[in-house]
């Protein structure tokens, strides 16, 4: 979803820059990966890593090898890297190693939690990154005080509303869809949307019971639909987790088709670093699962209030803020759809001028 708009942005330099989309491997799972590639009209990769599975050092080993025999055949003029999952920390170790610069798309992010393995990802990959996009004002503030270069910092807005403002239009125009999601609407006029993935969330039974009973008693007032994450339900199906009938577990859905969920969805619970800005894009309240946000400003300005791990509170929130009682929230700066277009005109004047 990051990666879209930026292609689309540099397909129309074609002229100027030449670039190569790696697929690394990590999301293996095709419900999870290839599905986003084809409704996205991202082009197939030029490389595909297979890297997927293993624990986090056993995949990121795997990543950085088969990287850096991909760099040494190719020899980029530059690596970007985006978000904070696994690949962007391994990616970025290895250009530097390899005297490339890179780019850091959604950079200065910070959730102060070290716990949470994304946050490695984005503390690493920000030490050896050369430039920084940032999509909110803390995330300019964090890499300052990191003791990077005010120059190399750009406050450009967000990828990822790049991506849901056009593709939110693309809905609109094909009218009434045959999705998944089309026959849930139309069974429930009234939902909540869920996602749970994080690993302090699910890989502790006794965590995802709370959550799971939290949801259960949402669900008595506001039926709930579900699309259940593999790691999820690996681990609702490890511990012997049951929902009742007014939680309705789905498999995952493609992009198009969840976007066609959540955007009429009276709240969105979640765990979820991209739903809680996506969800303040279109002015839809959220309420998060989690004891902290790497995005401030979802809170302070959007529509998203975090609710921490208790059951009461995320049953208090979650019922009050699909009842309307929860506050507006407005989009913030820059979140207008061009991004994209920011980051390619700042790769090209470095390209160009990579030592100034």
């Amino acid at each position: 979803m990051k990666i879209a708009p930026i292609v689309r942005a540099l397909e129309n330099h074609k002229d100027e820059v030449a670039y190569r989309i790696v697929h690394t491997g990590q999301h293996y799972d095709r419900a999870m990966s290839a599905v986003f590639f084809d409704e996205l009209g991202i082009p197939q990769p030029d490389y595909h890593l297979a890297c997927g599975g293993g624990s986090h050092a056993e995949q990121t080993a795997k990543i950085m090898i088969a990287y850096e025999k991909l760099c040494h055949e190719n020899r980029p003029h530059m690596v970007l890297v985006v978000g904070d999952v696994n690949s962007t920390l391994a990616c970025s170790i290895v250009a530097k190693k390899l005297h490339r610069p890179v780019a850091h798309v959604e950079a200065g992010l910070r959730s102060g939690d070290r716990h949470m393995p994304e946050e490695i990802n984005r503390l690493v990959t920000d030490a050896v990154s050369d430039l920084f996009f940032v999509t909110e004002p803390s995330g300019v503030a964090n890499l300052l005080r990191e003791g990077q270069p005010q120059a190399a910092i750009h406050h450009v807005g967000h990828v990822m509303v790049d991506n849901l403002l056009f593709q939110k239009a693309r809905l609109e125009k094909l009218g009434p869809g045959k999705g998944h999601s089309c026959g849930i609407k139309a069974r429930r006029p009234r939902y909540g949307a869920v996602t749970l993935h994080r690993p302090s969330n699910v890989d502790d039974p006794v965590a995802l019971a709370r959550i799971a009973g939290a949801l259960d008693q949402i669900s008595r007032s506001l039926p709930l639909i579900f699309p259940v994450h593999p790691r999820t339900r690996q681990q609702l199906d490890k511990a012997g987790i049951a929902f009742s009938s007014e939680v309705e577990m789905i498999e995952p859905m493609g992009y198009m088709d969840f976007l066609n969920l959540w955007k009429d969805a009276s709240v969105v619970v979640t765990d979820s670093g991209g739903l809680q800005e996506e969800t303040t894009a279109l002015g839809i309240p959220c309420v998060t699962v989690r004891d902290n946000t790497e995005r401030p400003i979802t809170i302070e300005e959007g529509t998203n209030i975090l609710a921490g791990v208790q059951p009461q509170m995320i049953i208090d929130l979650a019922l009050s803020a699909a009842a309307g009682e929860g506050k507006t929230g407005r989009r913030p700066a820059l979140w207008d759809g061009h991004a994209s277009e920011r980051i390619v005109g700042v790769l090209l004047e470095f390209l160009a001028h990579p030592t100034s």
